[in-house]
């Protein structure tokens, strides 16, 4: 499975060398950031390379500090599932702001 990441799929991973990336081992990440940042295109690739409860088990599982909270919102809907409060609430990406950084 590995380089299988089409060329179009790297603006959604841009921060990792697709090249390098193995669709199962590096699911979890794929589907997320996928997920948070794709559009229709990259969604239907997501679609053709796993099945709805592999992508149902990342979103129920989300990863730490990697969603953004309108798009798990929405995936919960489309998914028709509901994440516990406190798994939801550490799986949202909440940049800091400058002001705390200084």
């Amino acid at each position: 499975m590995k380089n299988k990441i089409p060329k179009f799929i790297a603006p959604c991973l841009w921060s990792y060398n697709i090249n390098r990336m193995d669709l199962e081992e590096d699911r979890e990440l794929i589907v997320t950031q996928v997920l948070n940042y794709g559009v229709w295109k990259d969604v239907k690739w997501l679609y053709s390379v796993y099945t709805e409860e592999d992508i149902k088990k990342v979103v129920c599982n989300p990863r730490r500090g990697l969603w953004f909270p309108k798009v798990l919102n929405f995936w919960e809907t489309v998914l028709k599932i509901k994440i516990p409060k406190d798994k939801r609430e550490k799986a949202l990406f909440k940049p800091q702001s400058v002001a705390r950084s200084l």
